[in-house]
């Protein structure tokens, strides 16, 4: 049996009575077992009576295994270390791609990147924003608004953000506070800012083509999909290094920072800014990230390894 980890902060937790209800014995209701702090830990039960465990990332594999990302579960975790894989996930291209994608205004590829600036201005028409900012570098955001995600950052240097010679379209709905969070700047700024608040399948892939940059301020992040995505679309990400966004993203092709704090997500914003301004040096990063390949192939083949050795 082979376990995969997609997100720790998930674990199913239930009371008492649960184990008679799926048909487990009461007798593991124990600290070694399936007892968690009072509570049954379907998780917990995985990881300890699982052959193997896997997980989303290689760097998310070893973060798990710590107090600061563990969940409680970090102690169990880091006995079983040897038996921990961490393979990134996979996207794929067909869906993901802009020189085939149904949802953009036009086409483009790392070759000819004319169709881009089409799709950055419907972007910005999209949101309701001036296409005279069409030159201005855009930050596009397709997130769950949750605390994983990092808004809480925005959030504490919304103020300055607002002061750069920027623009930023969000999409995406969750927890009230950091739906507030973009409102607010959108009404205090209407010719720079915007947000949808919902999720829909047609917009996610226009930010992904019409943007310039994409902002993924994550307190914890498995392993990201939009990040990956970005690359391909020649959208250049801003990431914290944390899990598979730090497996993922280089000095080559993105923007990193490591402390979790608004100062460092302001100062990394700024230096993209400023790579912005440099034409040529732009481009050959777009140019980077587009060739990368994280399709399934790479991925299905290490699962595949994976297999074998349990099987052996």
């Amino acid at each position: 049996t082979l376990l995969t980890i997609h997100n720790l902060g998930y674990q199913g937790l239930f009371p008492r009575p649960a184990l008679k209800q799926i048909g487990l014995d009461d007798s593991l209701f124990h600290p070694e077992a399936l007892e968690f702090y009072g509570m049954v830990n379907l998780l917990k039960g995985g990881i300890l009576y699982s052959d193997a465990l896997s997980t989303v990332s290689k760097r998310y594999a070893e973060e798990i295994q710590t107090r600061e990302f563990g969940f409680g579960l970090n102690g169990i975790l880091r006995a079983r270390t040897e038996s921990i894989t961490g393979i990134v996930n996979g996207v794929d291209y067909e869906e993901w791609s802009p020189d085939r994608d149904r949802y953009t205004a036009a086409p483009y590829d790392s070759c000819d990147l004319a169709g881009k600036r089409i799709c950055k201005r419907d972007l910005l028409e999209t949101f309701g924003l001036p296409v005279a900012n069409i030159n201005r570098p855009l930050i596009g955001i397709v997130s769950r608004f949750a605390g994983q995600k990092g808004f809480d950052l925005i959030e504490e240097v919304a103020a300055e953000l607002a002061q750069e010679d920027l623009c930023l379209a969000a999409l995406g709905s969750g927890e009230a506070r950091y739906e507030k969070v973009f409102l607010d700047l959108t009404l205090a700024h209407p010719d720079r800012f915007a947000v949808r608040v919902e999720y829909d399948e047609t917009i996610a892939h226009k930010v992904e083509a019409g943007a310039d940059m994409f902002l993924m301020p994550s307190r914890y992040e498995p392993c990201g999909l939009n990040q990956i995505y970005s690359l391909r679309y020649g959208t250049v990400p801003i990431v914290r290094a944390t899990g598979g966004l730090d497996d993922t993203i280089d000095v080559e092709t993105g923007f990193k920072f490591l402390k979790y704090s608004g100062s460092a997500l302001l100062e990394t914003v700024r230096a993209a800014l400023t790579a912005y301004r440099d034409r040529k040096r732009w481009g050959e990063m777009m140019e980077r990230g587009m060739k990368k390949n994280f399709s399934w192939d790479a991925s299905a083949a290490e699962y595949h390894a994976l297999y074998q050795r349990l099987v052996r």
